[in-house]
């Protein structure tokens, strides 16, 4: 038995056109996120899809994360430092990093951990 057959731990191919987007940010613009990777499935890492038109969301991250951008400019600024993000490229943003999330892009991140949100007491 493979690693991906063991118990409910199995291989899974998640398209972004099919999860439930939320309303994150905006106006103006607007922000959508939709979580891939539920804690049950694993409280290690979060996974997901984002989509930015034009919203600008300001934020502190609780965790690590990176943003790999699928298609469209992505743009994270942090402090006086702006990164545009094109597809092809990610980013690798550390915990603790105060950012405004911005630009009009279709992008992926991860988190570490996962369960962030129960770990700072906000689920």
């Amino acid at each position: 038995m493979s690693p991906a057959d063991k118990g409910s731990r199995r291989v899974l191919r998640i398209d972004h056109r099919d999860l439930d987007f939320t309303v994150r940010g905006g106006p103006p613009g607007a922000a959508y996120v939709a979580r891939a990777l539920s804690n049950e499935v694993s409280p290690n890492i979060g996974v997901g899809f984002a989509r930015w038109e034009g919203a600008q969301v300001a934020w502190t991250v609780l965790y690590d994360e990176v943003i790999f951008v699928i298609e469209g400019c992505f743009e994270l600024q942090v402090g006086d430092e702006l990164f545009a993000v094109t597809p092809g490229q990610l980013l690798w943003i550390p915990e603790g990093t105060e950012l405004v999330y911005g630009g009009h892009a279709l992008f992926g991140y991860v988190v570490h951990p996962g369960n962030w949100k129960q770990l700072h007491g906000l689920a």
